[in-house]
Order: structure tokens, then sequence, then C-alpha cells
């Protein structure tokens, strides 16, 4: 049996999207004064904005730091610190990702500083810096363990003391590593790296070279590695209100998540026991049931992974995703909830009546992580940057 939709009871929440995503930029800010908070007050804070901030927009969420007590950005790639000037950021950006001579005009003219890796990408960026632009700001990175980016140390220390002669044409204004496993609760990996990037810092400081910002935590270094503090410190995930690790109770840091995820119910079926709803067969109704068609699927982020694992909310009550996800549309079990009507909202992220869903609900399910909950669900919607805090 099929119920037909009336169209007065079609309430889409966003006739350009059926996926709403609503990013709150004061839980945003809270966010970052609790991690101000945790910090000494002379280490420098430099927000990860990468992935588009996460999936939450790096412009608006830019924008929204530059006011704060930071030092400037982290992005990945030279078009990320591209975008950032052009929504009018004037503070530092640092270019953590791979680099090619290519990238190397656009870094110059958009005034952008890399993180330079290889000895190769620092010779194409001397040959191309003009006398105006020198000294430019460089980061050196140094691998303690990743095995991605990075110099050897011995490489980083015999190149130290030509970057800072006052001929050399860089301005080397920090020295950087990247964990690899600082949100282990066994340290013992973070604790090699520690221990060699500090050596680094001994070696140097005895050479009586002084370079402005060492660097190496992230969320998880900040969260877990107070040593690893140093004079600048790189939170990501935390600003949009994740912990690196799930399993901490109570929480270190109070954080709040600053993306909500909201569709609607399309359609409604009525079926009778054991009818097969969606591809493959895969799930099959064992009663009379009501099942609530969602105008979202994998290509809006919500993988066919969820199924038979996730659930949505709707009247605050949880709804099971049945049946395969599909391109655009899922289904949801709405049996037991009174009165489910077309176009009723329909929470995927977030909270509603006394339940809430969060990206590490939705990581949990899918034997993930929440970044790449978030990355996959704020990247493919209408997002809407609201000034209050979520409830």
């Amino acid at each position: 049996m099929t119920d037909s939709p009336s169209s007065s009871s079609l309430r889409p929440t966003d006739p350009r999207s059926p996926l709403t995503v609503s990013i709150h930029l004061e839980t945003l800010k809270s966010n970052f004064q609790h991690i101000r908070q945790f910090l000494s007050p002379n280490t420098k804070i430099l927000p990860i904005i990468k992935a588009d901030a996460y999936g939450h927009g790096a412009g608006p969420i830019a924008q929204a730091l530059a006011s704060l007590n930071i030092f400037g950005f982290g992005v990945a790639s030279v078009s990320e610190g591209i975008l950032l000037r052009e929504h009018q950021i004037h503070h530092p950006i640092i270019i953590m990702g791979p680099l090619l001579g290519d990238h190397l005009h656009d870094i110059i003219h958009f005034d952008l500083t890399p993180v330079i890796s290889h000895p190769t990408i620092l010779d194409q960026l001397l040959a191309q810096l003009p006398l105006n632009k020198r000294p430019f700001s460089i980061h050196l990175k140094i691998d303690t363990g990743l095995h991605r980016l990075g110099f050897e140390a011995k490489e980083a220390l015999a190149l130290i003391p030509s970057l800072l002669s006052p001929t050399s044409g860089v301005n080397l204004q920090g020295l950087l590593t990247h964990f690899a496993d600082a949100d282990n609760p066994d340290p013992h990996l973070t604790n090699q790296q520690l221990h060699q990037f500090q050596t680094c810092i001994q070696q140097i400081k005895k050479q009586g070279i002084s370079v402005p910002l060492y660097h190496m935590a992230n969320s998880a270094g900040i969260l877990f590695h107070p040593t690893s503090h140093l004079d600048l410190v790189r939170p990501g995930i935390m600003l949009y209100g994740y912990a690196p690790r799930a399993d901490h109770d109570p929480p270190l840091i109070p954080l709040s998540p600053v993306m909500e995820a909201k569709s609607y119910i399309a359609h409604l079926r009525s079926l009778e026991s054991g009818e097969v709803v969606g591809y493959n067969a895969l799930f099959r109704t064992r009663r009379l049931s009501q099942i609530a068609i969602l105008p979202v699927g994998y290509t809006h982020g919500f993988p066919r992974g969820l199924t038979g694992h996730g659930h949505v909310l709707i009247q605050g009550t949880a709804a099971p995703i049945i049946g395969k996800i599909c391109m655009d549309m899922m289904m949801v079990d709405v049996t037991d909830i009174p009165h489910p009507t077309i176009g009723e909202e329909v929470v995927l992220l977030g909270r509603q009546g006394g339940n809430v869903i969060t990206a590490q609900d939705h990581a949990t399910w899918l034997d993930t992580i929440p970044y790449e909950i978030l990355c996959g669900i704020g990247g493919k919607a209408n997002r809407t940057y609201l000034p209050s805090v979520i409830d």
C-alpha cells in the first residue's frame, strides 16, 4: 500500500537542498576559548581549517576565528590558502601539505607560508623570490616517525644555519613535526617522537640559533601530551567539537559539536509483514510497518555502511536505517513513531528532543573517525551559518 503525499504537506528544510547543515559559530568560538584556557598564555594557536574546515566551510570559519587570539591558520594546500585570502584573511596562512615547484608562484603572490619538506622546493623558492619579497617566511618540517613529509633530523640540522644567514632570502619562522599516534592510550611512539624533536631543539639551541616557533601538537597532543605544546599548537578536530579519542570520561576540555545536519520525510510507505525494502532484498519487514523515505543518501555523505547500524531522529525518537542506503535516498523504519508526516524534520546530526546524534556516533557505526564523517556531510550540503550557540 502507498500513502500519497499532499502538496500542502511538503515542507523541505531548504528548497535548494534535501540536506541542510547548520554551522554554529558561537559554539566554534566557545570551543576555541576552552582550548585557549587549557594552554599556557604564551602558547600560540594555529587553527587547522584544511579540508574546507573539516566540512564546515573554511572561509566563514576563518572569519569567525580571525577576531580571536590566534597566530594564523593552517591549511593543506595552496588553493585552500588562496581561498582564505579571497575571504580577506590577512593572518599568516601556513601550507602544511606537499608542494610542487608549480605552486611557488602563488605562494609568493598571495603571501602564503610554506612548510618546506624537501631541499629542491627550497632551492626553487629561492630562485623565484623577488628582492622585494625577501626575507620570505617559511617553516621547516622534520620527520620524527610519521614517515610522510619532512627532512631527516640530521639533514634539517645541517640546513638550518644557512637559512638563518641575513643573505639567505628566507625567514625561518618555525620548525615543526607531526605526531603519528598521539591519540593512542599507549604513549610509546609519541614519547619517541617527543624525545627526537626535543633533541633537535636542544642541538639547535646549543649552536646559539634561535627559531621563533617550535610546534608539534595536534588536537591529541594538546589533550594528552602537554609537554608537546611548545611555542604553538595546531588544534583541528577539537575546534569542531570532537576529541580525537572518545573514551576519556570526563572530557579534559568541554567541547560541543559545531555542525548539525537535517533533512525531512519525503515519502511514506505502509508495508505488510514479509515485504522487501530497498536494493538486493537486504531488509524484509517482520510486521505491519511504516517506512519513511528521506531524500539523502551516500552522495550527501551517508555511506551504505550505515544500513542496519545507524539511525536518525524523528520526533526525538530513534528511527533505524533499513534497506541499503541509495545514492540519494535512504529508508528508515517509523512504525513506532506516532503519526509521522511528509515534510517532517529529520535530524541526522544534532539534537532533537532528549536525544542527540553526533559525528562520533556515525564514526562508531561505520568503524571510522569523526573527521571523515564531518568532511563527508558538510562538504555536500547547503550550509547555514548561525550566530547562536546550539541548545
